[in-house]
């Protein structure tokens, strides 16, 4: 095969760098039916990338929330999912989850959950080093999530967050770039138009991107 004729790593590999054994594509990996991950997103961990499971923190099957990430997602090491197992009421006098051990205490069990929804996580967005995303949380397309950073509450597309709680620090374009990449949805082209285009997706040149809107 020439190199003309090569459209990128097989998605369903599990380890797609040859010598590299840091560095998964997920959705080969993981193992959990509520775990739900798009091609070529990769998680690189600094011991076993096949730990990922262990940073989805509280993801009890009784309460059947999802984490749901989309295509070619670069997330780094340590970065931690805090789902809706671990939300405790605040509406009540205590937080404690008395119905949880039964033995008479069940009798407490709450009329609804405090789940906030699944936690989705769009394409083509960076998680940084050690980032904690909060349950229920969106983070956009295309998003920046700076080292360290806790997100507790959606992060809009193409914006770069980070801090505790994470604040956004700006946009990585103007609105009218962010438009055009929000409709082109180049994350959802077969394999072979994204290698064809792969100079113009990986540069930054205004004109060529908007010529790939005809």
């Amino acid at each position: 095969m020439t190199d003309s004729e090569r459209i990128g790593p097989d998605p369903n590999c599990s380890y797609p760098l040859r010598y590299y054994g840091r560095l998964c594509f997920l959705k080969n990996v993981v193992k959990n039916p509520n775990i739900i991950v798009g091609d070529y997103t990769y998680y690189d961990d600094f011991e076993n990338p096949e730990n990922f499971e262990k940073n989805v923190r509280y993801h009890f099957d009784f309460v059947g929330d999802k984490l749901i990430i989309g295509k070619f997602c670069a997330i780094a090491s340590d970065v931690t999912f805090i789902m809706n197992g671990g939300n405790h009421s605040l509406e009540n006098f205590t937080t404690y989850p008395f119905w949880i051990f039964g033995e008479g205490w069940e009798k407490m069990t709450p009329s609804s959950d405090n789940s906030r929804g699944d936690t989705i996580i769009e394409n083509d967005v960076w998680i940084g080093y050690k980032a904690t995303i909060m349950p229920g949380v969106r983070i956009g397309n295309g998003a920046v999530v700076a080292t360290h950073a806790i997100v507790t509450r959606d992060v809009e597309p193409y914006t770069i967050v980070g801090g505790n709680p994470a604040q956004p620090i700006r946009k990585r374009f103007g609105d009218d770039v962010i438009e055009i990449l929000q409709t082109l949805r180049w994350w959802d082209w077969e394999i072979e138009k994204i290698t064809e285009n792969l100079e113009i997706l990986c540069g930054d040149n205004l004109e060529k991107l908007k010529q790939l809107q005809s």
